[in-house]
């Protein structure tokens, strides 16, 4: 029994759970969560839903959304889901389209059911049924997603609307290939997109845009050499890290590595991608410094190394002032 097993077990009868988790933080970063070379664990996505505090999904509740069929974003999930890790065997092996248009299209019914409850005003009741009845779950159901007053309904628009967007896949992919049914990976990727990155997928997707100008400002503050030769070559964030952004580094391959990166992102928190993007720039800050033409470079960034990224992610921790270090944490909210 590994020491992930044997802090699962302890964690669901602890008296104090909030010290569990950080024992389990810990454990992830110094020990990681055990797997295959495809990156398959049996602990994985159950891992990931601690982290998130995504409670359990009724699969009824699943497959009621999905028997609604094409949601209204059903064109754009269809023209991107045989993009999603396109070129990846382990992925193409493991995850089917139709799952991943399934889940999407689950996922977009919900946030729409979501988007006219604030509209309307709507103030539904938690549904216990949902999420098996227990009073502290059950306010992860429709409540917690339609609770917006008539006050606020009335500023809602397009704009601030979270809805699907191109990208939402590949943020998606990751979760069908860890987990073991559709249920788990709906259930981690909804609370992904409305809880901790709500404003990557608002129409605006103005959560991206401030991790771009974050990723320069992180960039000046812990290596201002190598910022200085991106912004001479007027190569700022937005031109490069745009997919980096929006997907948590998902884009990169290998999908493996992709995994591990998420399981510290969770564990952590996902705002920390920005710095794991930067991180991927200093950890080639050779090559870009040497290229009289650093976009050659950066148009494809190499292939994650998750245990050399966190690495140094980690070790800008104490050169980011509080302020930014506070607009790192809310940037996607």
């Amino acid at each position: 029994m590994t020491n992930l097993d044997m802090l699962l077990l302890k964690g669901a009868s602890a008296s104090n759970p909030e010290e569990g988790l950080q024992e389990l933080r810990y454990t992830i970063l110094t020990e990681g969560i055990p797997a295959n070379s495809e990156g398959m664990s049996e602990l994985r996505i159950y891992i990931w839903l601690i982290l998130l505090n995504a409670p359990p999904l009724r699969t009824d509740v699943y497959l009621d959304l999905v028997r609604q069929g094409a949601s209204p974003a059903h064109a754009k999930i269809q023209n991107d889901t045989f993009r999603t890790f396109q070129g990846d065997p382990l992925f193409r092996r493991r995850v089917t389209q139709n799952s991943i248009t399934r889940v999407l299209n689950a996922v977009a019914w919900r946030l729409n059911d979501a988007h006219e409850a604030r509209v309307n005003g709507w103030q539904s009741p938690p549904t216990l049924s949902e999420f098996g009845g227990s009073p502290d779950t059950s306010m992860m159901s429709r409540h917690s997603l339609t609770a917006g007053t008539r006050t606020e309904a009335s500023t809602t628009n397009d704009a601030e609307q979270i809805g699907y967007v191109q990208g939402m896949n590949v943020l998606c992919g990751p979760f069908l290939y860890a987990a073991r049914s559709e249920v788990e990976a709906f259930t981690g990727f909804e609370r992904l997109i409305t809880y901790e990155c709500p404003g990557y997928v608002r129409g605006s997707m103005e959560g991206v845009h401030k991790g771009l100008a974050l990723v320069d400002r992180v960039l000046e503050v812990v290596d201002p050499k190598l910022y200085g030769h991106l912004m001479a070559h007027h190569m700022e964030a937005k031109i490069y890290a745009f997919a980096s952004v929006l997907t948590m580094c998902a884009c990169t391959p290998p999908l493996p590595e992709v995994l591990q990166l998420w399981d510290f992102l969770f564990a952590y928190g996902p705002h920390l991608n920005i710095l794991c993007i930067v991180a991927q720039l200093v950890l080639i800050r050779g090559d870009i410094l040497n290229n009289p033409s650093p976009n050659t470079i950066l148009r494809n960034l190499p292939g994650l190394n998750a245990q050399k990224i966190v690495a140094v992610a980690m070790s800008f921790a104490g050169k980011i002032p509080e302020d930014m270090y506070a607009e790192i944490i809310n940037h996607a909210k």
